[in-house]
């Protein structure tokens, strides 16, 4: 065998070698890659969903889980710890009963034992390959998220034609050429092998595909696999970042952190609430509460796993610490800010108190005096008095119901204010006239003082006459004898404001804030006696910021009082 042939020879068992080996190396590369890249993939999808899902039952935890595969384009599923299928995106809750128990599948069983369980295999319910991936899930279940594996088969199915038909030409072309051209051939084969080693390395190597020869194809078809690879990575990098934008615009604080505790992800709002600026460094999640409770329920979670939930007093603010271990190690905790919902649970609490406080009374009163009335028979001037009593009682337990219904009516944003040009000098006279009798035996004189343009208000006629009426009423109640009241009106900018100024006793500083508050009383007894309900003023600053203006009040012990309305022009 002459040298040629030798070196031809061995030019072909060398190219069939390395166009072999570069085809094995590829597919083995390129699969374990994209299925490993897909499992994890799918794993980081399988913990959302878990995550996403947590305290979700029957109904809705299934129409969460359809709305979820609506976004991320998965099979997603949830079984519980029976391995009974209890949410499954491509199947309507209806059909779950007809799906087979899922307790002897590989993933499930790794999951309900509480591993992150994965599988390659032909689903019995769709008829696919799909890849399938499952993390526990609360209630001692699982969540699996499966996709098909026509992808990964697909660019390795290219990958390896690719390679093949280089190879193959390559060795043709060698055989053609001899040894003269063997050098010339083998130079860039090394180029894409080396090529392709780069790019299951992760890395994107230059590829020279201006060559319309077979090398020139098998360059091209790498350059295929780069950029499908490529497309994947930044798929899955948006898909990280859709996570990252997800828990950046939540309300509720979520803290992250790692088996040590030290923390991974801190989203805005857990910034707020920890009193932490955009770019300072937290602390450990043991100490990012300072707080004994929060670092034993942290501890809690990272070492014996459990989930930990505790209210926590932070900075005069209440925080529902609710803590998640993860099977890989580390924790999720979420902050949820329940200062507002105490405060409300605080306001109900009181309301319901003082409205049984308000009605005891006179009802207590009128049964008093009816069992008098039953019982003893009195005379006919005692049983007028009696008769009387209960019809003021029952008259002020009417005011009161009344300024209730006006009050919740208004909170509840069922009534808005119908505007209108109303005329202010006759209303207010129209109001003091109700209340001249009282005036009279109080000895309290009104003064009107209206400048240039406040001759007319935009308001609703009747909620401006309540407002009069109920500051007015006010005033007079407690303006001693011989005082005055002064309504006077000027315009404040793009606004007109009206002023109730009394010369009565005044108001104490401490009180002066709360007057505006349901049933808030500078002096109980008096105003009670006096036939106060402790709402007027209260309906009186909602129907002003119905208004869209703001109502004020300042006050000089002994000297009087002022209520300042401001109530603003249509636009």
């Amino acid at each position: 065998m002459t040298l040629t042939r030798k070196l031809l020879a061995s030019y072909l068992v060398l190219v069939v070698a390395a166009g072999g080996t570069l085809v094995v190396a590829a597919d083995r590369s390129l699969r374990t890659r994209l299925t490993a890249e897909a499992a994890t993939e799918l794993e980081r999808e399988a913990r959302y969903l878990a995550a996403a899902t947590r305290g979700r039952r029957m109904a809705p935890l299934d129409s969460l889980v359809h709305a979820l595969a609506a976004q991320t384009g998965r099979r997603l599923t949830v079984i519980d710890r029976a391995g009974v299928v209890i949410a499954d995106s491509d199947f309507p809750a209806e059909q779950l009963r007809s799906l087979e128990n899922h307790a002897s599948r590989p993933e499930v069983r790794a999951a309900l034992a509480g591993r992150t369980g994965t599988d390659l295999r032909k689903s019995t319910s769709t008829g696919r390959w799909e890849l399938k991936v499952a993390v526990p899930w609360e209630y001692g279940g699982a969540a699996r998220v499966s996709s098909p594996v026509l992808q990964v088969d697909a660019v390795i199915g290219e990958a390896q034609g690719a390679l093949l038909v280089g190879a193959a030409i390559a060795a043709v072309v060698g055989a053609l050429l001899a040894l003269g051209f063997a050098s010339k051939v083998a130079r860039p084969l090394v180029r894409l092998r080396d090529a392709a080693q780069a790019i299951a390395r992760g890395e994107r190597p230059a590829l020279d595909q201006r060559g319309r020869d077979e090398v020139g194809d098998l360059a091209r078809a790498l350059r295929m696999v780069d950029e499908n690879l490529s497309h994947r990575l930044g798929q899955l990098e948006r898909e990280r970042s859709e996570m990252a934008a997800l828990i950046s615009s939540m309300v509720e604080g979520v803290v992250a952190c790692d088996a040590r505790g030290a923390v991974t992800t801190l989203n805005p709002a857990a910034r707020r609430l920890l009193g932490l600026g955009p770019d300072e460094d937290p602390p450990s999640a043991l100490e990012l509460l300072r707080h004994r409770a929060a670092r034993e329920a942290v501890e809690a979670t990272l070492i014996g796993g459990a989930t930990a939930e505790h209210e926590i007093e932070h900075d005069g603010r209440t925080i529902l610490l609710v803590g998640q271990a993860l099977p890989a190690g580390g924790a999720v905790f979420a902050l949820h800010d329940v200062t507002e919902l105490k405060r409300l649970e605080t306001v109900r609490r009181d309301f319901v108190a003082n409205v049984s406080h308000e009605l005891k009374t006179p009802l207590t009163v009128v049964r008093g005096y009816a069992e008098t009335l039953l019982k003893d028979d009195p005379p006919i001037d005692i049983r007028g008095g009696f008769l009387q009593t209960m019809l003021d009682n029952t008259r002020r337990m009417q005011r009161l119901i009344d300024d209730l219904l006006d009050l919740s009516r208004i909170e509840s944003r069922s009534w808005r204010p119908e505007r209108d040009r109303v005329e202010l000098a006759p209303l207010v006279a129209e109001v003091w006239e109700t209340l001249r009798r009282r005036a009279g035996e109080a000895g309290v004189t009104l003064v009107t003082g209206l400048a240039p343009g406040t001759e007319t208000v935009d308001a609703d006629p009747e909620a401006l006459r309540q407002i009069l009426i109920n500051v007015l009423e006010n005033a007079v109640r407690h303006t001693p004898h011989g005082g005055r009241i002064d309504v006077r009106a000027a315009r404040d900018g793009a606004a007109t404001r009206i002023e109730i100024a009394d010369t009565g006793t005044g108001i104490p500083g401490q009180h002066l804030p709360r007057i505006f508050e349901r049933f808030y009383r500078v002096d109980p007894a008096r105003s009670r006696e006096m036939g106060g309900t402790g709402l007027g003023l209260a309906i009186v600053k909602h129907i002003v910021e119905a208004h869209g203006g703001r109502v004020e009040a300042e006050s000089t012990l002994g000297a009087g009082t002022t209520i300042r309305l401001l109530l603003p022009d249509l636009a």
